[in-house]
Protein backbone atom coordinates (compact mmCIF):
# COMPACT_ATOMS: atom_id res chain seq x y z
CA UNK A 1 0.00 0.00 0.00
CA UNK A 2 1.39 3.37 -0.97
CA UNK A 3 1.07 6.13 1.59
CA UNK A 4 2.00 9.75 1.80
CA UNK A 5 1.94 12.51 4.41
CA UNK A 6 0.22 15.86 4.26
CA UNK A 7 0.98 18.84 6.47
CA UNK A 8 -1.98 20.92 7.63
CA UNK A 9 -1.62 24.38 9.14
CA UNK A 10 -3.95 24.83 12.12
CA UNK A 11 -4.87 28.05 13.96
CA UNK A 12 -2.07 29.27 16.21
CA UNK A 13 0.60 28.32 13.64
CA UNK A 14 0.46 24.65 14.61
CA UNK A 15 1.26 21.99 12.05
CA UNK A 16 -0.52 18.65 11.94
CA UNK A 17 0.67 15.58 10.05
CA UNK A 18 -1.86 13.33 8.31
CA UNK A 19 -1.12 10.14 6.45
CA UNK A 20 -3.29 9.12 3.51
CA UNK A 21 -3.32 6.24 1.08
CA UNK A 22 -2.50 6.56 -2.60
CA UNK A 23 -3.42 2.99 -3.50
CA UNK A 24 -6.05 2.42 -6.16
CA UNK A 25 -9.69 1.69 -5.40
CA UNK A 26 -10.67 -1.95 -5.91
CA UNK A 27 -13.04 -2.11 -8.90
CA UNK A 28 -14.08 -5.73 -8.66
CA UNK A 29 -15.40 -8.40 -6.31
CA UNK A 30 -12.86 -10.60 -4.61
CA UNK A 31 -12.47 -12.51 -1.35
CA UNK A 32 -13.84 -10.66 1.71
CA UNK A 33 -16.17 -8.51 -0.44
CA UNK A 34 -19.68 -8.03 0.96
CA UNK A 35 -22.77 -8.74 -1.13
CA UNK A 36 -26.51 -8.09 -0.91
CA UNK A 37 -28.92 -11.02 -1.20
CA UNK A 38 -31.70 -10.12 -3.67
CA UNK A 39 -33.88 -13.24 -3.54
CA UNK A 40 -36.60 -14.04 -1.02
CA UNK A 41 -34.84 -16.96 0.69
CA UNK A 42 -35.26 -17.13 4.46
CA UNK A 43 -31.50 -17.27 5.08
CA UNK A 44 -30.82 -14.24 2.87
CA UNK A 45 -33.63 -12.19 4.40
CA UNK A 46 -32.48 -12.97 7.95
CA UNK A 47 -28.86 -12.02 7.19
CA UNK A 48 -29.85 -8.72 5.59
CA UNK A 49 -32.24 -7.84 8.45
CA UNK A 50 -29.53 -8.60 11.04
CA UNK A 51 -27.12 -6.31 9.19
CA UNK A 52 -24.72 -9.18 8.45
CA UNK A 53 -24.50 -9.42 4.66
CA UNK A 54 -22.72 -12.44 3.18
CA UNK A 55 -18.98 -12.30 2.56
CA UNK A 56 -17.20 -13.93 -0.39
CA UNK A 57 -14.78 -16.66 0.67
CA UNK A 58 -14.12 -18.24 -2.76
CA UNK A 59 -14.62 -17.24 -6.41
CA UNK A 60 -15.14 -20.12 -8.83
CA UNK A 61 -13.02 -18.97 -11.77
CA UNK A 62 -9.33 -18.78 -12.68
CA UNK A 63 -8.77 -15.13 -11.84
CA UNK A 64 -10.31 -15.01 -8.36
CA UNK A 65 -12.21 -11.88 -9.37
CA UNK A 66 -15.99 -12.09 -9.65
CA UNK A 67 -18.27 -10.15 -11.98
CA UNK A 68 -21.84 -10.58 -13.23
CA UNK A 69 -22.57 -14.23 -14.01
CA UNK A 70 -19.92 -15.80 -11.75
CA UNK A 71 -20.49 -18.36 -9.01
CA UNK A 72 -19.05 -17.63 -5.57
CA UNK A 73 -18.90 -19.34 -2.19
CA UNK A 74 -20.10 -17.08 0.62
CA UNK A 75 -20.17 -17.16 4.40
CA UNK A 76 -23.65 -16.20 5.60
CA UNK A 77 -24.76 -16.42 9.25
CA UNK A 78 -22.08 -19.00 10.05
CA UNK A 79 -22.92 -21.21 7.07
CA UNK A 80 -21.21 -21.77 3.73
CA UNK A 81 -23.51 -21.33 0.72
CA UNK A 82 -22.96 -20.97 -2.99
CA UNK A 83 -24.18 -17.87 -4.73
CA UNK A 84 -24.55 -16.32 -8.16
CA UNK A 85 -23.49 -12.70 -8.75
CA UNK A 86 -26.22 -10.76 -10.59
CA UNK A 87 -24.99 -7.19 -10.09
CA UNK A 88 -21.60 -5.49 -9.53
CA UNK A 89 -21.16 -2.01 -8.16
CA UNK A 90 -17.64 -1.26 -9.39
CA UNK A 91 -17.65 -3.10 -12.69
CA UNK A 92 -16.11 -1.38 -15.70
CA UNK A 93 -18.95 -0.02 -17.83
CA UNK A 94 -19.64 -2.21 -20.86
CA UNK A 95 -22.27 -1.81 -23.57
CA UNK A 96 -25.71 -3.21 -22.73
CA UNK A 97 -24.72 -3.93 -19.10
CA UNK A 98 -26.42 -1.73 -16.50
CA UNK A 99 -24.54 -0.15 -13.62
CA UNK A 100 -25.72 -1.17 -10.16
CA UNK A 101 -25.64 0.69 -6.84
CA UNK A 102 -24.90 -2.49 -4.87
CA UNK A 103 -23.21 -5.86 -5.28
CA UNK A 104 -26.14 -8.27 -5.70
CA UNK A 105 -26.27 -12.06 -5.48
CA UNK A 106 -28.76 -14.94 -5.48
CA UNK A 107 -28.23 -17.81 -3.02
CA UNK A 108 -27.94 -21.34 -4.43
CA UNK A 109 -28.07 -24.77 -2.80
CA UNK A 110 -25.38 -27.42 -3.37
CA UNK A 111 -27.04 -28.63 -6.60
CA UNK A 112 -27.13 -25.14 -8.13
CA UNK A 113 -30.85 -24.54 -7.57
CA UNK A 114 -31.90 -21.14 -6.18
CA UNK A 115 -32.94 -21.12 -2.49
CA UNK A 116 -35.61 -18.46 -3.02
CA UNK A 117 -38.70 -18.45 -5.20
CA UNK A 118 -38.44 -14.86 -6.48
CA UNK A 119 -35.74 -12.39 -7.42
CA UNK A 120 -36.54 -8.91 -6.18
CA UNK A 121 -34.38 -6.76 -8.50
CA UNK A 122 -34.11 -6.53 -12.30
CA UNK A 123 -31.39 -8.71 -13.82
CA UNK A 124 -29.13 -7.64 -16.69
CA UNK A 125 -30.45 -8.87 -20.03
CA UNK A 126 -26.93 -10.05 -20.98
CA UNK A 127 -27.62 -13.14 -18.82
CA UNK A 128 -30.42 -14.16 -21.18
CA UNK A 129 -27.87 -14.84 -23.93
CA UNK A 130 -26.43 -17.78 -21.98
CA UNK A 131 -29.72 -19.51 -21.15
CA UNK A 132 -28.52 -23.06 -20.35
CA UNK A 133 -26.16 -21.82 -17.65
CA UNK A 134 -28.62 -19.49 -15.91
CA UNK A 135 -32.00 -20.98 -16.83
CA UNK A 136 -33.12 -21.70 -13.25
CA UNK A 137 -32.29 -18.17 -12.12
CA UNK A 138 -33.83 -16.52 -15.19
CA UNK A 139 -37.06 -18.42 -14.58
CA UNK A 140 -37.46 -16.72 -11.18
CA UNK A 141 -36.95 -13.18 -12.46
CA UNK A 142 -39.77 -11.12 -13.91
CA UNK A 143 -37.83 -7.95 -14.80
CA UNK A 144 -34.79 -7.45 -17.00
CA UNK A 145 -32.76 -4.32 -17.74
Amino acid sequence: MLSSTAFILLPGNRIQHRAFSKSAVVHHLQKQSRLRVVDNSALGRQAMMDGKPPKIIQVYNKTGIASIGDKVLVAILGQKKKGFVVGCKHMKQRPLVPRYDTNNMVLLDDNGNPLGTRILVPLPSMLRGEKPRYSKILALCSRFV
